[in-house]
C-alpha cells in the first residue's frame, strides 16, 4: 500500500474521462501528477489547473506507443519530483467494427490498437520500474475493459488487445513483487464522449438504455465510479496483485441473455 499525500503519481491519457477524473481525485488526496495527453493540450492544462488548486501537477504530451515518449514522460516526473509512486495505465484507442465483419480489419488495425492499449502499458511500466523498487513499494493499475473478459467491444482489435493486456497485469505480477503490485480494472460500459464517439450517438444510447434495464445493477460507470476503484487499487488492497477486477454492474452475471443491441 502507498500513501498518496505526497506520492508521485503518472496517469496516462488523463486529458478526459476516467484518467481525468483520476487525477482530479489524486490531487485531492495530495498526490502530485502527471496529466498526459497526445492530443488535447488544451483539456489537460484545463485539468492540470484543477489538481494545482490543491496538489502539484505536470502536463506531459506523450504517446505511449512510442517508447522513447514513455521514457521522456518518465524522466521528467523524475527530475521534477525525484520518485514515482504509481502508475495507471489509463490511455487507450479502438476501431469499431461488427465482429462478424473479419475483412473490415486488417494488420495495421490491430497494429495502432495494440501500440497504444497492450504495449503502451509494458513500455511505461518497463520506464518506472527501476524507480518504483527503489521507493520500496509502488503501485501500478492498469485500465483493461470488460472486452478482454467476455470477448465483446467495439471491434476484434479492441477485445484481443484487452485480453492482452490482461494476461500481461497477470505475468508482471509474478516478477514485479515484492516491491511493486499490479492490478487491472476492467469496466464495461463507461459514460462519456470517448464512448460515444466511438459507438456514435446512437448506438451508444440504445447500448446505454439496455444495460440501464437489464443488468443486475441496473447501471453504468460514471467515470468518477472507476478513478474510485482505481484509488482504492493504488492506496489500499492490501496483498492483491495480479488481479484483474470487473467493474460492470454485473453484466457478467447475464452473459447469454439477449446481447446489446448493435
Amino acid at each position: 500500500m502507498i500513501d498518496l499525500d505526497g506520492a508521485v503519481v503518472i496517469v496516462t491519457g488523463s486529458a478526459r474521462g476516467v484518467g481525468a477524473a483520476t487525477v482530479r481525485m489524486l490531487a485531492a488526496r495530495g498526490a502530485r501528477v502527471v496529466v498526459n495527453y497526445s492530443k488535447s493540450r488544451d483539456e489537460a492544462e484545463a485539468v492540470a489547473t484543477e489538481c494545482r488548486a490543491t496538489s502539484e501537477a505536470l502536463v506531459c504530451q506523450a504517446d505511449v506507443s512510442v517508447d522513447e515518449d514513455c521514457r521522456r514522460m518518465v524522466a521528467g516526473a523524475v527530475e521534477t519530483w525525484g520518485q514515482i509512486d504509481g502508475l495507471v495505465n489509463n490511455a487507450g484507442t479502438t476501431v469499431v467494427r461488427a465482429h462478424h465483419d473479419l475483412d473490415g480489419l486488417d494488420a495495421a488495425d490491430f497494429q495502432r490498437v495494440y501500440g497504444v492499449n497492450t504495449i503502451g502499458p509494458f513500455q511505461m511500466i518497463r520506464a518506472v520500474a527501476p524507480h518504483m523498487r527503489a521507493r520500496g513499494r509502488a503501485a501500478v493499475v492498469n485500465v483493461s475493459s470488460v472486452a478482454g473478459v467476455y470477448g465483446v467491444g467495439s471491434s476484434l482489435a479492441y477485445v484481443a488487445s484487452k485480453a492482452a493486456l490482461n494476461m500481461l497485469t497477470v505475468a508482471l505480477a509474478r516478477v514485479l513483487g515484492p516491491e511493486i503490485k499490479i492490478n487491472a480494472v476492467c469496466p464495461g460500459f463507461i459514460e462519456g464522449p470517448w464512448l460515444r464517439g466511438a459507438l456514435g450517438a446512437t448506438r451508444y444510447d440504445k447500448v446505454k438504455e439496455h444495460l440501464e434495464t437489464t443488468t443486475p445493477l441496473r447501471a453504468v460507470n460514471a467515470p468518477d465510479d472507476v478513478a474510485r476503484t482505481i484509488l482504492w487499487l493504488l492506496e489500499a488492497a492490501p496483498n492483491m496483485t495480479g488481479e484483474i477486477l470487473t467493474m460492470d454492474a454485473g453484466m457478467g452475471l447475464i452473459r447469454g441473455n439477449a446481447p446489446p443491441p448493435r
